[in-house]
């Protein structure tokens, strides 16, 4: 598949806007994502076509996030099976983002993320999504404070947390 960005960006504001920012029974009335509605209304997101996971994060670690909250590359998952994903992820983790106060998370068609039965993926591109490492467990304290993951499965968390602090 040719990834277009004015598709892309089309497709992953869609499933923001459909999915990320509204609220679900199921994961105790919360949105999976509380502050994904205002970046979305404030454009305070960029998406970008993605060549090679590890050297566009690792390039991406030099010069930051350009005054964005989050920075989605994406990728063909045909050309980078999950397990390859992953790896450079992580790789990109330890030694290019979390130095420079940086994370990635992931989201790969692949590996099918269910919370409480709700798929979580956007399920048509590998996603690199990275933002600001300690404004992402601010963010986190406070929802915590608010019992945001109470209806969350441990085994989902801890996967979650493993760069972060856990605020709970």
């Amino acid at each position: 598949m040719k990834l277009e960005l004015a598709q892309l960006y089309q497709d992953i504001e869609y499933w923001i806007k459909n999915f990320v920012e509204i609220p679900h029974p199921a994961l105790g009335g919360w949105a999976p994502c509380p502050f994904a509605r205002r970046a979305r209304l404030d454009k305070d997101f960029e998406v970008r076509v993605g060549t090679q996971p590890l050297s566009d994060l690792a390039q991406l670690a030099e010069t930051g996030l350009n005054n964005k909250s989050v920075i989605i590359i994406a990728y063909d998952p045909e050309l980078f099976t999950y397990k390859q994903f992953h790896s450079d992820l992580e790789h990109a983790n330890t030694e290019h983002l979390l130095p420079n106060d940086l994370i990635v998370l992931e989201d790969h068609p692949a590996d099918t993320e269910i919370v409480n039965g709700i798929s979580m993926n956007q399920g048509t591109y590998a996603l690199a999504m990275v933002q600001s490492l300690s404004k992402l467990n601010t963010a986190a304290a406070q929802m915590s404070k608010k019992d945001f993951y109470h209806a969350w499965p441990e085994e989902y968390l801890q996967v979650l947390f493993r760069h972060r602090k856990d605020p709970r």
